[in-house]
């Protein structure tokens, strides 16, 4: 029998297991694509399925491959994390931490200005498994206390909410939960976690939607779990790795990429978007402007002493007078906002919100949500103008 890695081996054999490599030692500023399902062991002694990476690294490639967990070094490090998952979106972030956190007979609460689909988590997939949901007021602080139950195991905040924009005192919430043996996990997308640190404020956990930010151009898909210390380690890591939580090779490039760029882009962002908003605020079409950085916005002292600057999304409430018809007259009359959801990229976008209904402080007026580019201020300032005359066409 001929030896079965000599030359006189099949071509077609070769072709799978080549015996020629390109040369070692190439370095590159960027972190290289790996892709890959299986693993390769050096012994059969060493097998072992196992997802605690920072033990046993690349046991499985769903596990991670050393792109992957060089994204979720990165995040931990910028976030100032024990550890941190990585998950494909922002919403597999909430539910992964809901699964792992919460069982049967608990009670969680979400303020009511949370993620849509956070909240659909809660109310679809949690109350089905025995889980109880309720929300409350994003602006309740030290009073939240007043919903909890026996049963509350977790609390959740999202400081801004992502559409009406409440900034919360995660501090006061964080004591309060804690005092009473709950945990607390912050969405801090609008953040990119360097504009708000959630561990310092009291989190036990910070997830965000890295599609957001830390992407930056519209065109990966992924999210991230970070934790304060060890002691959820075990519970989120066993979860991600059963719910198969596997996140893309390609993905994880581009948000390493997004992540040089990262400060750059936050910067020109905010100064856009305030811009944009003080120009609002003064136009006499539109009834508030919410921004965290405006007095206009509740919560506004909140974020005066808790946040290091501001991002790229923000909201403006149109008068009540205006019916929908004339919201999309509005919206569609624009040129350089585009229609669609997400948030965080280099593109204008426009998205109205017609059925938002809020118990706490209802709004009088439809809301429409604007993210800020990187497009010329007064081209953007340009179009809003003329999208405004329309609405009062």
């Amino acid at each position: 029998m001929p030896d079965p890695r000599s030359p006189s081996t099949s071509w077609r054999t070769r072709l799978v297991q080549p015996e020629v490599h390109a040369p070692a030692g190439f370095r590159s500023l960027a972190m290289p694509v790996y892709r890959g399902s299986t693993t390769l062991f050096d012994s059969a002694a060493d097998t072992e399925d196992t997802w605690r990476t920072a033990q046993r690294p690349y046991r499985y490639g769903l596990y991670g491959t050393p792109t992957a967990m060089e994204l979720a070094a990165r995040m931990r490090e910028l976030e100032g994390a024990a550890h941190t998952f990585l998950t494909p979106g922002g919403q597999a972030a909430l539910a992964l931490v809901d699964l792992a956190l919460l069982g049967a007979g608990d009670h969680v609460l979400l303020p009511e200005n949370v993620y849509a689909p956070g909240l659909d988590v809660a109310r679809r997939t949690l109350q089905r498994l025995g889980i109880e949901a309720e929300v409350y007021d994003p602006l309740a602080g030290a009073e939240v206390a007043r919903q909890f139950k026996p049963n509350t195991r977790l609390v959740w905040c999202e400081s801004p909410g992502s559409i009406t924009m409440e900034v919360q005192d995660v501090r006061a919430i964080a004591q309060a939960a804690h005092a009473h043996g709950a945990l607390v996990a912050v969405d801090n997308t609008y953040a990119a976690g360097v504009l708000f640190d959630a561990f310092a404020h009291g989190a036990d956990v910070a997830c965000q939607a890295l599609t957001k930010y830390v992407g930056g151009h519209s065109d990966l898909l992924l999210g991230s779990v970070s934790l304060r210390d060890d002691s959820l380690y075990e519970r989120i890591g066993d979860t991600h790795q059963l719910l198969g939580m596997g996140v893309s090779p390609d993905d994880c490039s581009l948000a390493l990429r997004g992540l040089q760029t990262l400060p750059l882009r936050l910067d020109a962002l905010g100064r856009s978007t305030l811009a944009v908003a003080r120009w609002l605020a003064q136009r006499p079409e539109v009834k508030q402007v919410l921004h965290p950085a405006l007095p206009s916005c509740p919560g506004h002292e909140h974020w005066l002493r808790d946040f290091t600057g501001s991002a790229s999304v923000f909201s403006i409430v149109l008068p009540p007078h205006h019916g929908r018809e004339q919201i999309v007259r509005f919206i569609d009359a624009l040129q350089l906002f585009h229609i669609g959801y997400s948030w965080g990229g280099v593109t204008s976008l426009a998205m109205p919100c017609f059925e938002l209904p809020r118990r706490f402080r209802p709004l009088e007026g439809t809301v429409v949500r604007l993210n800020i580019g990187l497009e010329a201020v007064d081209d953007l300032l340009a179009d809003l103008e003329q999208g405004l005359r329309e609405l009062q066409r």
